[in-house]
């Protein structure tokens, strides 16, 4: 038997450099980059680099040897060699300006298909749906990018009509459950097919073209590729699900791709907040959607009274609550406000909303119209108001939806200082940092105690010391009457008895006590009320035997076991450092909050002064 040499066995026969892929394969570097996005073939890290690079230490990029066997079998190879000998042929043409074959050449463009490697990737259909956060987000971003060298004005195009496809069906199926505002743009979470999907919707800014290199729109276009086939094929199934129409059918004033729509970013932007803000055509009722759910739930109140059958049916009645949060109401969106997110939710939730028609297409109703409900509203103040609505910032619709119910409007008023808007995508039983405010939405006890101000702190304090003064003064007086009522009484039964009976008395029932009775009567004076003492902790002393706790710890520890052991303490000094860190963040800003509040109190003072001292 032959015995093998170094290297032909082992690691170094499973790895693969990318130069040798390349290679194999025979495509050029971007080629094969391409073909190893949309089949989803990454590099990876070997567990042993010296062996599964035969020996060699420097850094190279490495391929599983099964991954590129794999992609020797892939149609699109060919397809990819097709482009480059087209490429080829087109540029001669051109070199000696033959037009007649190059028109005949460019009719017969090579056609790149990935249907069959969707499919490939994704053998079911729920496969595909928890693989769609990535896709979302992609193809939001380059929805609203313009025409840029490496992204056409159709890629855009396409990818804002698959998003708002998307968004159609989490309207229509009102699957939408959380929603958070942050920097980078506005977190949504749907629950489809029981699965959770995530994405975000960027901020809608006027594009600034980057001075460097800093982003390969190349690579990012070959993600939106797949991308796009990808979502065509989720929302087809989606759509029919819902038995609705697929493709919908927008109006033709909106979705009207010509060139001046194209030229005009703010047109762009406008159709595709209006399109959102349309019925879509069905082919059933959605009656028969809730009497599915009162049939589900009337399957859940027959089934029992167990631990788990009572939370699915609390579960479920919240569900249907939150499907109808904001149904029978009228919104209003003002013009300085962002109306994508708020569409999207607010129709998500069962309510009417509609916006300045002079301005912005697709209002389906104007401001004049009495049945509006609510007007949403980010400035300070309107010069004309109607009593029979409320009007409110657009963070009260977000900590709705969170909340799964109607919040007061009195803390969202125009120009009031808005509550803290608490993500709901942490979890609140963890064991870092939880601000107060989240602890007062887990405790209703704590809400008043946080919720009150620091100025309002300081004039409770006065008045709680005038209060006491007051009421000392008074039981002074009345302890004086007392004493005085006292004397007298005594003056008055001492004419009647008689001293020395009163001494034999005394006598005779120290004589008779029982010695029952007189444990009974020291119990009783242990068993009473005293003052209690303050008890000081030494720091110092908890420190030291928290140390001494963590010394005896590590001993106990194996040696193999030290590394994880350490690692699990800097994991936990570094939680605890963060905590410290934000809780020190937040008294800073506690006390410069406080520090305003009382210059303002004093300014106020000063201007009440000036005030009576001008009027007398």
């Amino acid at each position: 038997m032959r015995r093998p040499k170094k290297y032909e066995s082992g690691e170094a026969t499973q790895y693969i450099t990318r130069r040798a892929a390349l290679r194999k394969l025979q495509l050029s570097l971007n080629d094969f980059r391409r073909l190893c996005i949309l089949k989803g073939v990454y590099p990876r890290e070997p567990k042993h680099r010296r062996r599964a690079q035969k020996g060699s230490s420097e850094i190279r990029i490495l391929y599983h040897a099964k991954d590129i066997r794999f992609l020797l079998h892939e149609p699109i190879v060919w397809t990819l060699r097709d482009y480059k000998i087209f490429a080829k042929k087109t540029g001669r043409d051109r070199a000696i300006k033959d037009f007649r074959n190059l028109k005949r050449r460019l009719a017969q463009h090579p056609e790149l298909k990935l249907d069959h490697i969707v499919k490939e990737r994704y053998p079911t259909f729920i496969d595909a749906i928890k693989d769609l956060d990535d896709c979302l987000t992609l193809l939001f971003l380059f929805s609203t990018f313009p025409s840029l060298r490496l992204i056409p004005r159709e890629q855009s195009a396409l990818c804002r009509r698959l998003t708002i496809e998307f968004l159609h069906y989490i309207i229509a199926s009102k699957s939408l459950r959380k929603v958070f505002i942050s920097i980078k743009g506005y977190y949504f979470q749907a629950e489809i097919k029981g699965q959770k999907v995530t994405w975000i919707v960027p901020h809608y800014y006027p594009f600034k073209p980057h001075s460097k290199a800093e982003v390969d729109f190349k690579v990012m276009s070959i993600f939106v590729e797949f991308y796009t086939i990808m979502l065509g094929f989720v929302n087809f199934r989606l759509y029919h699900s819902l038995n609705m129409v697929y493709p919908p059918q927008f109006p033709a004033s909106v979705l009207n791709d010509n060139e001046e729509t194209l030229k005009d970013e703010h047109a762009f932007v406008s159709d595709r907040i209006a399109a959102l803000n349309f019925e879509l055509m069905r082919t059933d009722t959605v009656v028969e959607e809730e009497e599915d759910l009162q049939m589900d739930m009337e399957l859940l109140e027959q089934d029992g009274d167990s631990k788990k059958v009572l939370k699915m049916k609390q579960d479920a009645q919240e569900l249907a609550r939150l499907r109808t949060l904001f149904k029978g109401l009228k919104f209003f969106i003002n013009r300085e406000v962002p109306r994508e997110p708020l569409v999207i939710l607010l129709r998500s939730f069962g309510a009417k909303v509609s916006w300045d028609s002079t301005i912005f297409p697709g209002a389906t109703f104007d401001e004049t119209d009495e049945t509006i409900t609510h007007q949403i509203v980010d400035r300070p103040s309107l010069s004309k108001q109607y009593i029979s609505r409320d009007y409110i910032q657009p963070q009260w619709v977000f900590d709705c939806v969170n909340r799964r119910q109607l919040l007061p409007t009195n803390k969202y008023f125009m120009g009031v200082v808005l509550p803290p808007h608490l993500s709901p995508f942490v979890d609140p039983k963890r064991d870092d940092y939880v601000p107060p405010e989240e602890k007062a939405l887990s405790d209703p006890s704590l809400i008043e105690t946080h919720e009150q101000s620091d100025e309002e702190v300081s004039d409770s304090d006065e008045e709680k010391e005038d209060g006491e003064a007051a009421q000392n003064l008074m039981d002074a007086q009345l302890q004086l009457a007392y004493q005085e009522e006292k004397i007298e009484a005594d003056q008055f039964m001492g004419d009647d008895v008689n001293e020395d009976e009163v001494e034999d008395d005394e006598e005779g029932s120290e004589e008779e006590v029982d010695p029952k009775e007189k444990a009974r009567v020291e119990e009783k004076k242990k068993m009473a009320v005293q003052s209690g003492k303050v008890h000081k902790e030494n720091k110092r002393q908890l420190r030291k035997n928290e140390v001494d706790e963590h010394r005896l710890q590590a001993r106990m520890v194996k040696p193999r076991h030290r590394n994880l052991f350490r690692k699990l303490i800097r994991e936990k000094q570094a939680k605890e450092k963060e905590e410290w860190l934000l809780k020190k963040k937040r008294r800073v800003i506690e006390a410069e909050d406080k520090a305003q509040k009382k210059a303002a109190k004093k300014a106020a003072k000063k201007a009440v002064a000036a005030s009576i001292a001008m009027s007398s």
